[in-house]
């Protein structure tokens, strides 16, 4: 394996831990889109993988990994008195505004990666806007040289125009570039730019459903330096 120069990560699962903020998403804009009707909320949510009542999402749901016009899309029949783009920016406010808890501290981690003179990117099937509010609501958002959502124009995972893109960006060969999620499209998005695939453990699937898409599994990315220190060769 070359040695790895850049590191692109997906967003939600990986910098920041799924459940608790996309189902505090869920919650939110179902109240605010059922208006207190418990019985259309529960079927919208169903349309998405989403147990209203138990505020959870099924392990298959379309918004771990899906954009949100997937998911729109998946809602429109449960809201004929919205179009498509009116119910796309009430998901896009509410995302913005979903509570974010870091799936380890990332501004010292971030640090330490760029010390080691890493280029760093993220690559999210969430839309540009509340993808940046989040970052920059951590902190964190200087801290990438690249940052693409689906509708960045490079189109959304699991085709691998975002991870080109980085490439491209960064000027660096896809093979010395690490490519760091926690679903089966950021891996084969991954795998697809000839890049090194690192699944983490921080979103919904399971170590036994990732490892057949990955060079390596982590808990976390917080054990990503110990993880590049092993691939550096020994030298005599």
């Amino acid at each position: 394996m070359s040695e790895i120069k850049g590191l692109l990560f997906d967003k939600d699962g990986t910098l920041f831990d799924f459940a608790a903020t996309w189902e505090a998403w869920a919650t939110a804009f179902l109240n605010r889109l059922c208006d207190g009707d418990h019985a259309r909320a529960l079927r919208a949510g169903a349309r998405i993988g989403f147990d209203h009542d138990a505020g959870v999402f099924a392990p298959d749901s379309i918004v771990i990994a899906g954009t949100p016009g997937e998911v729109t899309e998946a809602l429109l029949p449960s809201f004929p008195e919205f179009s498509g783009q009116q119910l796309i920016t009430v998901l896009n406010e509410e995302a913005a505004r979903a509570p974010q808890r870091e799936a380890v501290p990332l501004i010292p981690l971030l640090n330490v990666l760029r010390g080691r003179g890493l280029a760093l990117g993220v690559a999210t099937n969430d839309a540009i806007v509340p993808a940046r509010a989040h970052l920059s609501a951590a902190g964190i958002e200087g801290l990438f040289d690249f940052i693409a959502g689906f509708d960045s124009g490079h189109g959304a995972k699991p085709t691998p125009g975002q991870m080109q893109a980085f490439a491209t960006s960064t000027g660096l060969p896809p093979e010395r570039i690490a490519m760091i999620g926690d679903s089966a499209h950021d891996l084969v998005a991954g795998r697809a730019a000839g890049m090194v695939c690192v699944a983490v453990l921080t979103g919904m699937a399971t170590a036994d459903a990732l490892a057949p898409l990955a060079d390596v599994v982590l808990p976390d990315i917080g054990h990503l330096p110990a993880w590049l220190d092993a691939q550096i060769p020994p030298t005599d």
